[in-house]
């Protein structure tokens, strides 16, 4: 089987690997283009503030730095985010 063809279809799993990334900057008004998958916290850990699809704002307290929260959102409310170098897994 192609390796395409085995990317493609694994990227639909819950459990799937990352397809790609980008860096978040937290903001209260705006929505990514694309949902992430996942958050990496990088240089400082914290408060995370996401919205998911449904709009409600959820708190992830306490995060630390070098973890990987397996959630879907659509954005980081910079009210309420103090981690840092927040990079959004898809």
């Amino acid at each position: 089987m192609a390796t395409a063809t085995v990317m493609n279809w694994h990227a639909d799993m819950a459990t799937a690997p990352a397809m790609d990334a980008y860096a978040i900057t937290p903001s209260d008004t705006t929505n990514f283009a694309t949902p992430f998958r996942a958050i990496y916290v990088g240089a400082t850990g914290g408060n995370v503030t996401i919205v998911t699809p449904s709009g409600a704002a959820i708190l992830f307290a306490g995060t630390v730095v070098g973890s990987i929260l397996p959630v879907v959102g659509v954005r980081v409310n910079a009210t309420g985010t103090a981690a840092t170098s927040l990079v959004g897994l898809v």
